[in-house]
């Protein structure tokens, strides 16, 4: 067990940023899987709102803060800015967690089970009625896969993963504890975001990307019941209220029992001084003139939830019928590059290649952000065709991937798609479409190496296709054009893709020189501006 001091305030903040960051990123995604009729907003939008509030605060810390400035400007920020049920109980959540760092120098892995467990208490202790399969259920779950690890000795990046891994396993059972959810098709929304919470802060400790989870149950997942705002009951309340109170010795529980006789969802947290209120009521007057005896509010805010529904629901129709029926992602590096692949209409261009092959978790980003009822990907690489075959089932829409090796190979198949056709049939055209295509590659050598074509020595030119090395040479001109004498066979048509580290001059001649000896074959050249490769050629 890990007994190590890990804290320093920089880091402290560093790994609370990046949690936050990567709910924001991913507040959308959670956010679509909001399915009650009265959604008291968007849960991911909540959620990302309160811990906005938690980062602008531990930004304000000097270089010299304790863990308890830092715990106490988490627990305090997260309070004051809590928006919703959701940001509410992750306030508490927040503060639970921090209260056993609050009274320590240094954290190890017991602590960190000691954390979860604390924020177990607290955050059930805040709501009146838990309802399983929620956040609540799947902080629970997370702080019960903490402690055995933690006592098995992990240390504290283990713990976290235990936990993490936890979450997220919970979050995928919810449908089965909230019937609202699995007759909808999908996951709970807060839960999902506490999961997303909790992997930035362990993937930011250990300097790793943020896995990919599958965490929907159907499609349904993006594209909830567009009739739900007629569900509407008038028997519901009407407004989400909450606000802050300030007073001296205010009695938590005597209000929380006021806002149970005028409404529901009553949230009442915060201590003797200060106190944050949420309650739906069809009266809000009457909460906030109770409150006003008993001290000053602020921050009030009330949304109208009848409003608020019909909104949101007609912003899905909105983007439901703005969605096309077919999108494409594509991996490359170079500007040129993208630039020819977003002509031919790619919609999203993940940054990679040959030694920088995107994770998972990018493609499923770039695939949720394409405006398509369904997206074909791209990868354009060997190394990133597994990733890319990870994304199908796991995205929130219908994915197929062509396995590209090579940005050549993209341009063809794209040239090959059909707007009209289904995803299936376009699989197949842009599929044969690729096959028609061979690449040539030319790099340098960064080692001395012996290939199918001799022994090659560091700084030599070298010419690959298929990943076998055909050609050595001194120079990329004389490579060129031999590299292109060994992928010709039966083609008509060159093209010719100039690197970051290739001139247009030195362009120019090789295209010449090609146009020379094969006067048969038409040339296209242009600047793909890859880095690694200065010239990528293909024919077909």
């Amino acid at each position: 067990m890990s007994h190590k001091p890990t804290h320093d305030t920089a880091s402290a903040i560093s790994l609370i940023t990046a949690a936050a960051e990567a709910l924001k990123d991913r507040r959308d995604e959670v956010n679509r899987l909001n399915v009650f009729p009265v959604p008291d907003g968007d849960t991911g939008t909540n959620m990302s709102l309160t811990m906005d509030s938690v980062t602008a605060e531990v930004a304000k810390l000097g270089p010299d803060a304790s863990l308890a400035d830092i715990c106490h400007a988490v627990t305090h920020s997260s309070l004051m800015g809590a928006r919703g049920n959701s940001g509410v109980i992750l306030s508490q959540i927040l503060r639970g967690m921090c209260e056993p760092l609050a009274v320590v120098d240094h954290v190890d892995s017991d602590l960190i089970a000691q954390c979860f467990e604390r924020a177990v208490s607290v955050a059930f202790q805040a709501v009146r009625r838990p309802v399983e399969g929620t956040i609540l259920t799947v902080l629970r779950d997370a702080a019960e896969a903490a402690r055995p690890a933690a006592d098995a000795g992990a240390d504290i990046a283990g713990v976290l993963t235990a936990a993490v891994d936890e979450a997220y396993a919970s979050v995928k059972r919810t449908p089965e504890l909230l019937p609202v959810l699995k007759e909808a098709g999908v996951v709970d929304a807060g839960g999902y975001g506490l999961a997303i919470l909790m992997e930035g802060f362990s993937a930011a400790l250990e300097g790793t990307d943020l896995r990919s989870f599958d965490v929907t149950v159907s499609t349904a997942a993006t594209t909830p019941d567009m009739g739900r705002d007629n569900d509407w009951d008038d028997q519901e309340y009407l407004y989400c209220t909450e606000f802050l109170l300030f007073g001296k010795d205010l009695d938590r529980v005597a209000i929380e029992d006021f806002m149970v006789s005028i409404g529901g969802s009553q949230l009442v947290v915060g201590s003797p001084e200060e106190l944050k209120i949420h309650v739906h009521t069809d009266d809000p007057s009457q909460a906030l003139e109770y409150a006003l005896r008993l001290g000053e509010i602020a921050e009030v805010h009330i949304h109208n939830m009848r409003r608020q529904t019909r909104e949101r629901a007609e912003s899905l129709r909105v983007q439901a019928a703005s969605l096309k029926p077919l999108g494409f992602v594509a991996v490359a590096a170079g500007q040129g590059l993208v630039d020819i692949l977003k002509s031919l209409g790619v919609d999203e261009v993940v940054s990679g290649g040959q030694t920088m092959n995107p994770s998972t978790a990018e493609l499923l980003a770039a695939i949720d952000r394409v405006p398509a009822q369904a997206v074909i990907v791209l990868p354009n690489n060997r190394n990133i065709v597994l990733a890319a075959n990870q994304t199908i089932g796991i995205a929130a829409k219908p994915v197929a991937v062509i396995p590209t090796s090579s940005v050549p190979e993209a341009f063809s198949a794209l040239l090959a798609a059909d707007p009209d056709a289904t995803i299936e049939e376009n699989v197949a055209a842009m599929s044969e479409a690729a096959e028609s295509v061979r690449t040539g590659e030319i790099t340098t050598a960064i080692k001395d190496s012996k290939g199918k074509a001799g022994r090659i020595k560091a700084g030599q030119i070298i010419g690959i296709v298929d990943h076998e090395i055909e050609v050595i040479g001194d120079d990329v001109p004389g490579v060129a054009a031999r590299l292109l004498d060994a992928i010709m066979e039966d083609g008509e048509a060159v093209t010719l893709l100039a690197g970051e580290d290739l001139d247009d001059d030195t362009l120019r001649r090789i295209a010449e020189q090609m146009a020379a000896a094969h006067p048969e074959l038409e040339i296209e050249t242009h600047r793909g501006e890859q880095p690694l490769y200065p010239l990528i050629m293909s024919i077909e």
